[in-house]
Formats: structure tokens, C-alpha cells, sequence
């Protein structure tokens, strides 16, 4: 597509996030830099290629604005469309989307996959094709029964010592495989009583040493507001730990600036919990968001969903691992994909899951090695398995096998 075009200057218009602060665009001159020196503020080669071409008017500045980047998000194939050649089975999904889970791509991330077929890991993400339309007998809209642990709204209880605390329904780009599609991209939000009322429900019940703060995507939210939740939640004294789970390092590295840091760091003991899927996530941009949380002083673990496809083989999996240690993540959860509608084109059998935890155990390190975990249908909560390392187990000894298929004893008296 040539720059001057005007189907690439209306790219321009605003699809303005709801809730969004600003809808002031800075400017300064754009600037290209080599992969042979980082600056303060990143914009690779591919991002300004990207940027150049579909972009024209904007600066490096405006690039770096996480603000604008979701201004600017790709939510229709329209606008998919004069950036990638879309496929039938996209154009069918993109048509009819209507009630389900919405379409929003960030121009970051449009970036590393509008030049790719309609096969690609990361497309295949962010971009829907028809086959997210066919529900199976499995599928449920609320596969975890999150509505039924949820005394007041926003928050979910479903463990003895920690609550989940959905404090938005917005991201900025919406993964086709997210287990609140239920939820997310609805207009549905926490006003100042839902969120006193959740404070009030976390200091009355002094069992919960732990938040998690999720949603959607908490970091869509501004730094006030994220300081206004933060605060109220380290002010009740049973509360030992918080932590966010977000995936903006890879889908909008941009907004981890300088002063949600500030704002973050406050707030310790806090763990951030990410969502990589691949390898081809971990670009310049998101390593160096993922190094300034962790030089902030923020434990960071990745959970990430076992897909077909995408990372259901044991070389990809390995490479995301070894990577995200690289960055300073720490692999937590391996997930088999939940039975949301639509999610058979993403799902592998248990068996796939536990043969690539054996070709991870014992081949690599074991900070490499995530946990594989089931989210048990109707709230059952998260079950580790394990492949079949114990072989015999009696009153006398333990028989193992090891990684290498060697048995091993051990006594038991």
C-alpha cells in the first residue's frame, strides 16, 4: 500500500478506547533507530517501517504514547483490511462478531503480523476466523463458573486465601482464546461503589492474604486509577501479597513507563503475572518493558496457553521458555486452553500437553519448566499433571522412571 494513499491516511481517524483520558496526540520528529543502539524510548526497525507506511503523519513520539496506540487499535476489518490481505475464513469471523468477543489490535502489534499469512502463531491470536464461530456440546460461556464464586461484582472467590479482582473488562488487544471472552470488550464497568464495595468485601474476610488484579487488562486503566485501587487494597492489613495479571509487555510495551513504575513500586510485595504464547512475542520492545518491571523490583512469571498450532510442539515451547528467562520471566503455569465457545481450533489433547512437559523436564533447565495445569471445568480450580515418572509405589520402595527412561528406587523404609 503506498503511504499517500488516502485509505491509509483514514487510518488516522480515532477509534477512541472507552474510558481513555486524552485525546491529545503529541508531536516531534520521527526518528529510526538501529538495531545496534536502544533508546530511551524503542521504536524498532519493523515498528517504524510499520509506521512509515500506514502512519505517514505520525511521529516516534506518538508511537511510544500508549495512549495513542489504543486510540489508533485495529477494532474492524475495514481497517484490517488496508493494513492485510484477510482471508474468507477472517472476513466471515470479522462480519460476525456481533455479541461476542470484539476485535482490537494495537498498532505495535498489528506491526509484527500484517505482513504474514493467515497461518502465522501470532496472527492467529489476535485475528478470528470463522471457525471461533462453532460451539461444541463442551463449551461453555463460563467455563470456570467464575459467576458463581462472585459475591459482589468484580470479585471472584474461589480459593480459601485469595480473591481475583477483575477491576476492568477492557484490553488493548483481545486474545480469540481468553477464557472471560464471556466478559471482556463489554461495556460493563466497575463505578466508585463496586469498587468500595469490593474493598469492603476483601477487609472483612481475613482469610484473603492475596489479590490478584485482573480483568481484562488492569494496565488499560490510567495510573490514577491503578494508584486509587493499589492503595486501597495495601490498606487492609491481611492482605500480604498483590498481583496483576496483564499482557500489555506484549501487546503494548508502551505503557510501561516511567511513572506506572513509580506508581507500581509503591505498592510492594507486588508480582506481575504475564501471558506469552511464542517466541515471536519477545521483540526488542517487550524485552526491554519486561527488564524495566523486574529492574522495578517486580517478580514476573509468564502463564502461557497450550495452543494448537501456535506452541503445541516441544522446540517452540523450549524457545519461548529459554527466551522469557532471557527477559527475566520466570515460566509459571502451562495452561491446557479452557472450553470456552468457539476454542476447538485451539485446543490439544491433554496427552499433547504431557508429552511436551516430558521433553521439557530433565532437557533443559528447571527454572525452563512450567507447571502443566488443568483449570477444572465448572471451578474447580487448577490441577497440575505430570507425565508418568512413578512406575511402581508400594509400603517397601518407590520405582521411577527418570527423563531418560532409566528406573530408579528409592526406599521407603
Amino acid at each position: 500500500m503506498n503511504a499517500n494513499n488516502n485509505e491509509v491516511v483514514a487510518l488516522h481517524c480515532e477509534g477512541r478506547l472507552v474510558g481513555c483520558s486524552s485525546d491529545e496526540e503529541p508531536g516531534a520528529k520521527t526518528m529510526n533507530f538501529s538495531q545496534n543502539r536502544i533508546p530511551n524510548q524503542l521504536v524498532s526497525n519493523r515498528s517504524a517501517d510499520f509506521m512509515h507506511r500506514y502512519f505517514p503523519l505520525t511521529t516516534s513520539e506518538s508511537w511510544n504514547d500508549w495512549k495513542w496506540q489504543l486510540r489508533n487499535a485495529f477494532t474492524g476489518p475495514e481497517e484490517l483490511k488496508k493494513i492485510m490481505k484477510l482471508s474468507a475464513k477472517e472476513i466471515m469471523a470479522l462480519n460476525n462478531l456481533k455479541g461476542r468477543l470484539p476485535l482490537r489490535i494495537t498498532p505495535y502489534f498489528a506491526s509484527l503480523i500484517y505482513d504474514t499469512k493467515p497461518g502465522h502463531p501470532l496472527r492467529r491470536n489476535v485475528v478470528p476466523v470463522v471457525e471461533e464461530l462453532i460451539e461444541t456440546g463442551s463449551e461453555r460461556s463460563d467455563p470456570l463458573h467464575e459467576k458463581s464464586f462472585s459475591p459482589v461484582k468484580g470479585i471472584v472467590h474461589r480459593y480459601p486465601d485469595r480473591v481475583l479482582f477483575t477491576v476492568t473488562q477492557v484490553c488493548s488487544n483481545y486474545c480469540r482464546y481468553c477464557t472471560r471472552s464471556h466478559s471482556v470488550g463489554k461495556l460493563d464497568r466497575l463505578g466508585r461503589q463496586d469498587f468500595e464495595k469490593a474493598f469492603n468485601y476483601i477487609s472483612t474476610h481475613k482469610e484473603v492474604r492475596d489479590v490478584l488484579i485482573s480483568g481484562g487488562d488492569p494496565l488499560t486503566l490510567t495510573d490514577d486509577t491503578l494508584d486509587y485501587i493499589l492503595s486501597n487494597i495495601r490498606k487492609i492489613e491481611h492482605v500480604e501479597i498483590i498481583r496483576i495479571g496483564t499482557r500489555i509487555p506484549v501487546v503494548l510495551p508502551q505503557r510501561i513507563t516511567d511513572g506506572l513504575i513509580n506508581v507500581l513500586r509503591k505498592y510492594h510485595p507486588l508480582f506481575i503475572s504475564l501471558h506469552f504464547s511464542h517466541p515471536s512475542e519477545i521483540t526488542g520492545e517487550c524485552a526491554k518493558a519486561c527488564n524495566k518491571l523486574a529492574d522495578g523490583g517486580f517478580p514476573l512469571g509468564s502463564q502461557t496457553v497450550l495452543l494448537k498450532g501456535i506452541n503445541d510442539n516441544v522446540p517452540v515451547m523450549k524457545e519461548l521458555m529459554h527466551k522469557l528467562l532471557k527477559i527475566r520471566v520466570r515460566p509459571y503455569y502451562l495452561y491446557q486452553c479452557d472450553l470456552i465457545p468457539g476454542s476447538g481450533q485451539f485446543r490439544t489433547t491433554v496427552k499433547k500437553g504431557l508429552e511436551i512437559m516430558k521433553g521439557l523436564r530433565g532437557f533443559t533447565s528447571g527454572y525452563a519448566v512450567p507447571t502443566f495445569v488443568i483449570d477444572a471445568p465448572g471451578g474447580g480450580g487448577k490441577i497440575p499433571l505430570l507425565p508418568d515418572y512413578v512406575v511402581e509405589h508400594n509400603d517397601e520402595h518407590i520405582l521411577l522412571r527418570n527423563y531418560k527412561g532409566v528406573l530408579c528406587e528409592y526406599p521407603e523404609k
